[in-house]
């Protein structure tokens, strides 16, 4: 009875492992004038500017960091309101609004 009782256990773990989505910590730096606010919007959030771009040195270099699953993420930064393109990633994919965003790719291991 023990052995039965481990097994379904052993398997509810494999299970549960096998169905979780692997995310990897992405850090995204972006380097513009100090004193701004910069946040980040994409597929990854529902293109809602929340996520807030931090320049602890004061220095204009912005970072946050992703939790990502592996796979490929279109975004755009909010610099002071306006939606801009982040110069630092050469990654583009035209949108539907005849311009471009900004392309990430999260590899697995």
């Amino acid at each position: 009875m023990a052995g039965k009782s481990l097994k379904r256990v052993g398997k509810k773990v494999a299970e549960v492992k096998e169905n979780k989505e692997v995310k990897r910590c992405i850090n995204l730096v972006v380097h513009d004038q100090p004193g701004r606010s910069v946040c980040i919007a994409g597929s990854f959030n529902s293109w809602q500017p929340d996520k807030k771009m931090s320049d602890k040195n004061g220095d204009g270099v912005y970072r946050c960091q992703l939790r990502l699953a592996p796979g490929e993420y279109q975004y755009k930064l909010v610099i002071d309101g306006q939606w801009r393109l982040d110069g630092d990633n050469p990654n583009l994919a035209p949108n539907e609004f005849g311009s471009c965003n900004n392309v990430l790719v999260v590899e697995n291991k």
